[in-house]
């Protein structure tokens, strides 16, 4: 599968403000690349556009060596002809025809004889486990197995980019959680490139080799998830991703602690700002070089397998998640503390490595 590039793109409704803003991205061959932002933050517009869907404003996106679309030379390749699958947050099938049928339409669109839609068919059925349903009909399936017998349907036609514009979001949380195991599967199993579209950064994480996180049309990060996670570029996606966000802390008591440790771990650091996930704030002693400092419990929240503790820090308000049981109630006085936290400058970019580097992160 070739690389998609898109090169300088930009989107723009009339005289209205920009959709997409000089984006530059690049999907590598076989990514499992997730668009991942806040609603209206260009994402599904992205995915229009390489699709085709949608024609950039400026700009260009090539696969490979082929140019889909250049505005400076005034090439555009029409949807169908891009070799490209495309699956809504609709599962559109055809209510009349069955699965096995529903499957083989677009190969029956592109004449291909039937004997190699059927097996092409049961091939891609078989790949989404929804053989046994082949000859249902799609009100008799779940939802899940509807957007499955979706998948197939663009698996069958071996397209060279599969997208999925956020085909998960009518799913209940066990079928979401259900598909992002099968995605993730199809995808190892067939090599396909993949474009996903969502709001969910649990789904990002979980699924995609690659994340690209976008924010009022304009590209924040691309990184693989775990480094996003750990190193976020910017204030931006150091709070949209991660659940509960980070707590990032400017100006008070705590600020000023947070700052004074900062600066006694490393001298040449001035941050503007700093943060805290709550997986790395700890209830107890703390180790040695790590920042500490009073808290008062306010609440405990079990969660089966977990417990988020929401904190009174000095005059900040914290919550700190933990896998282990809760010995502390609410109105207890405790000591929190981390060993690592997240720098930001002024202009609420990340800081430097060798700035970072004092602050453990």
């Amino acid at each position: 599968m070739p690389t998609i590039t898109l090169s300088g793109i930009a989107k723009r409704y009339g005289g209205g403000d920009y959709a997409v803003k000089n984006l530059d991205l690049v999907v590598p061959d076989g990514a499992f690349m997730c668009l991942l932002g806040p609603s209206g933050c260009g994402k599904t517009t992205t995915l229009r556009m390489i699709a085709g869907l949608e024609q950039p404003t400026a700009g260009s996106i090539a696969v490979g060596d082929r140019v889909l679309d250049s505005v400076e030379k005034g090439l555009y390749v029409p949807p169908e002809k891009r070799g490209m699958g495309l699956v809504f947050q609709s599962y559109a099938l055809w209510p009349h025809l069955s699965v096995r049928e529903n499957v083989e339409f677009g190969l029956r669109m592109r004449k291909v004889p039937a004997p190699e839609r059927r097996s092409r068919a049961e091939a891609a059925l078989k790949m989404v486990h929804v053989s046994d349903a082949m000859d249902r009909y799609p009100s008799q399936l779940s939802g899940g197995q509807q957007q499955r017998v979706a998948l197939a349907r663009m698996l069958a036609v071996d397209p060279t980019v599969l997208l999925l514009d956020e085909p998960l979001s009518n799913l209940d949380a066990r079928l979401r959680l259900e598909m992002r195991a099968e995605l993730k599967r199809i995808h190892e199993e067939s090599g396909a490139t993949i474009v996903f579209v969502t709001h969910d950064q649990l789904e990002a994480l979980t699924m995609a080799t690659h994340v690209a996180v976008m924010n009022k049309g304009e590209l924040q990060q691309v990184a693989a998830p775990m480094e996003m996670y750990a190193r976020p570029a910017n204030r931006f996606v150091a709070e949209f991703v991660g659940s509960p966000p980070m707590a990032i802390v400017e100006h008070g008591p705590l600020a000023e602690s947070l700052t004074r440790h900062v600066k006694k771990r490393q001298v040449t650091c001035d941050p503007a700002a700093i943060g805290l996930r709550p997986e790395a704030l700890r209830i107890g002693a703390a180790p040695a070089n790590a920042w500490s400092g009073p808290a008062t419990v306010e609440a405990v929240l079990p969660a089966g397998a977990s417990w988020t503790v929401r904190l009174r820090v000095l005059d900040t308000e914290l919550f700190a998640v933990t896998h282990t049981p809760v010995e502390a109630a609410p109105g207890d006085a405790v000591t929190c503390w981390t060993d690592q936290l997240h720098l930001f400058g002024a202009d609420g970019t990340r800081m430097p490595a060798r700035d970072q580097a004092g602050a453990y992160a």
